[in-house]
This record gives structure tokens, sequence and C-alpha cells, in this order.
């Protein structure tokens, strides 16, 4: 009889390891693609990650993420990888993998590990968008400039869907903009979303008294999201913007 409840035990284990294995390789998507500066993966049927790497003094190397989305032929990314290498390397992997156009880029706020590519996409003749408060800080830091600015809100094409960039209010920065794809229910929280468990990281910039309030607006205007890419580490659902909330009111 021992034996039997050992073996039964072991089995409820084994399924409880099995769930948590499937639900955590869904959350951090399919690899498509992974060399030592970029790794990008598959989130649904058209949402992407991209995934870039940051050398802070402060917080060793940093993974940064970035979002691509695509309808027919033609995509939107939010954020650029840190740098021109890598975000040539992502430049190629669209072309050549999605066979898709890259309408545009749109850096979520002024800081390197948003604007680090931009020359790369200049190259490349892809305009790049911003909120206006984005490029007057990254012009005054020195920072790489965005093309196009506009103030509280941008409505793009990408094929016959729309996405969207929002100012909602401060937080990680002054400018933080949000990305959204309404088709796929899908944010680029960027940096003023955490993921689960993160600590409060840079402050630099930040307005750590507005920023859970700004996080109580993006939850308000997407109910339906199902996809959250934060700025660094893993995606998640909703509770990301609990977590940030919370973080931010402690």
């Amino acid at each position: 009889m021992k034996s039997v409840s050992k073996f039964l035990f072991l089995l409820s284990v084994l399924f409880i390891l099995s769930c948590n294995s499937q639900k955590s390789a869904a959350g951090d998507g399919k690899i498509l693609y992974q060399s030592d500066d970029l790794i990008i993966t598959q989130l649904s049927k058209n949402v992407y990650q991209h995934i870039s790497y940051f050398n802070s003094e402060t917080f060793g190397k940093v993974p940064c993420n970035g979002m691509i989305v695509k309808d027919g032929n033609e995509t939107v990314i939010f954020d650029t990888p840190v740098d021109d290498k890598s975000s040539g390397e992502l430049i190629s992997w669209i072309k050549n993998n999605l066979h898709s156009k890259i309408n545009a880029v749109i850096p979520t706020h002024f800081h390197e590990d948003c604007v680090g590519g931009l020359k790369e996409f200049s190259k490349n003749k892809i305009p790049s968008y911003a909120s206006n408060k984005t490029i007057g800080f990254a012009k005054e830091k020195g920072f790489n400039v965005p093309d196009h600015g506009f103030d509280d809100a941008l409505t793009l094409n990408v094929g016959k869907q729309k996405v969207y960039a929002t100012f909602y209010g401060e937080g990680h920065t002054k400018d933080n903009v949000v990305g959204y794809f309404p088709v796929e229910n899908a944010m680029f929280g960027g940096c003023l979303i955490k993921e689960a468990g993160a600590s409060k990281g840079n402050l630099e910039d930040a307005n750590v008294n507005a920023w859970p309030a700004t996080v109580e607006k993006v939850k308000k205007a997407y109910p339906e999201a199902k996809i959250i890419i934060p700025g660094h580490g893993k995606t998640g659902g909703t509770e990301l913007l609990d977590y940030t909330i919370k973080l931010f009111r402690e």
C-alpha cells in the first residue's frame, strides 16, 4: 500500500513539474533566432519579442526587450535593439525570414536601450517615431534622436491593422509611452512595466510618486491585454501591471 501511495505521489510531482515547464516555455515564447547579441522569440501568431544586451556599469549585462508586430507583409517595431550591430541583425531577420517591410520603429523613451540602434534603422531608410518629449530629452542627453514626433498618442498602420503608442503619465521616465496591438491584445510596456519579482531598477530619471497611478491608467485602458512585454525580463499578463503598481506603492 505504501509503495502505491509513493508511486502516486511521484506521478503527481512529475505532472506538476511538466505543467510548470510547459507554462514557462509558453510564457517565454518560441526562439526563432539567437546570436551573441540578439534573440528573437515568437509570442503569438503575429507578435514577436526582440532581446538585446546593454552593458551597464551599475547593473552589469542587462537584457533589453522590444516588440515586433506583423500583419500581412508589414511590421512595426517598438524600441531598437541596444546598438547598430544588433539592430542590423534584427532588420535582416525581418526582411529575410518574415519577408516583411518595416514600416516604423517607435522608441518608447529616450534612454539608450530604446534608441541605441536608430542609426542603423535610418541607414535602412526605416522611419522612427517618438513622443516630442522623447525627442527633446534625447537631444538634451546627446543620444540618438528619432525622426518624427507626436504629442500624447500615435496611430500607425501595419498591414490591415492598427498599432498604437500612447503616453499615460510619468513613471520610469517623464516621456515613457506604451505600445499596443489590439488585434492580438499585445502590449509593449517598456521600462514603465516591471517583470514579476523585479526590483525598482534605474530611478535616475523616474517619477516614483506618479508611477503607480500611471500604470493604473494603462491597466484601465487595456482590460483585454493578454501579452505584456516589460522593458526587461520575462513577458506575462496583467499580473505584471499589478506587480508594478504594488512595487511603487510600497
